[in-house]
């Protein structure tokens, strides 16, 4: 008895990192953007069927039939791309539900895609964040290259809205949670870097053959239909018809970007509590596909 009170006091006073919430930032990037109705920056893309707007709160679902996705009305060649997202709970394992960016209509077989995915889950475990990078090619075909993170996250995505974000610029990339930054893509060299005009896209799918441990687990469509919830959209930077003077967008206070000491001593905080998953220290990868590791 007396080793399981202490074993109680113990959790009490010291919680599991899970339930940590990082340091504050400092600075807040979604703050300088504004959010903009669902039809004024996106159309839908494919299953109009599976989608519904109410308020400006978008939701898309997957069943059986179908799933659905949305697009970005105009590509861009950088900027700042947002949105606040609320997840189904209970099991979605095999589904995937996302935000990214992409150019893969406009160069098939040869595309460059930046990525924000929620991996589904079983019962009782939590959703993998994964974030990815995929440059000329590199989603493609059989011999994919994927520049993958993954994090679980310090709140439960399933009980309200949460703002996820991609900062891109021919300079970095900048994944962000709630204003957090979670992961930093330099540009190193022209080949380990998108740099071609992208459109955003939204979407849920079935990804049964690799979402959840590696593909262990399916879709079960008993539990449809698999919901997902956009709001407070978020689109500003240089468009692929801005003149070249555009003027690029920062996730810190310095127009030239990077992060100040604080967001990268809280993105380091994340990295080394919620980080789940690095390519580039997976023994099984050959890393001379991704020379920017150590670079």
């Amino acid at each position: 008895m007396a080793l399981i009170l202490f074993s109680l006091f113990i959790i009490f006073i010291f919680p599991s990192s899970r339930a940590l919430r990082p340091p504050p930032p400092g600075y807040y990037p979604s703050s300088r953007f504004r959010s903009m109705s669902f039809y004024r920056g996106y159309r839908n893309l494919w299953g109009p069927q599976h989608q519904r707007l109410n308020q400006n709160a978008l939701t898309i679902w997957l069943d059986s039939a179908s799933g659905s996705g949305f697009k970005s009305v105009r590509p861009f060649r950088s900027g700042y791309f947002g949105a606040s997202i609320k997840l189904q709970p209970g099991y979605t394992a095999g589904v995937i539900t996302a935000f990214y960016l992409s150019n893969a209509e406009a160069h098939p077989g040869y595309h460059d895609e930046v990525d924000i995915e929620f991996l589904g889950t079983t019962f009782g475990k939590p959703y993998i964040l994964q974030t990815n990078v995929y440059i000329r090619g590199s989603g493609d075909g059989r011999n994919i290259i994927g520049r993958e993170m993954k994090f679980h996250l310090w709140f439960d995505p399933t009980k309200n809205f949460h703002h996820y974000a991609i900062l891109w610029t021919p300079r970095e990339i900048i994944f962000l949670v709630d204003d957090v930054p979670i992961r930093r893509y330099l540009r190193k060299s022209e080949g380990t870097f998108p740099l071609r005009p992208m459109w955003v896209y939204g979407s849920i799918w079935d990804a049964s053959s690799w979402a959840t441990e590696d593909g262990k687990y399916k879709a079960d469509y008993r539990y449809q239909p698999f919901v997902a919830q956009y709001s407070n959209f978020k689109a500003s930077g240089c468009s692929a018809y801005a003149p070249p003077r555009c003027r690029l967008v920062s996730a810190s206070p310095y127009p030239s970007g990077g992060l100040t000491g604080r967001q990268t001593s809280v993105m380091n905080w994340v990295q080394q509590r919620y980080l789940v998953y690095n390519y580039c220290r997976d023994p099984k990868r050959d890393h001379s596909l991704t020379p920017e590791c150590w670079g």
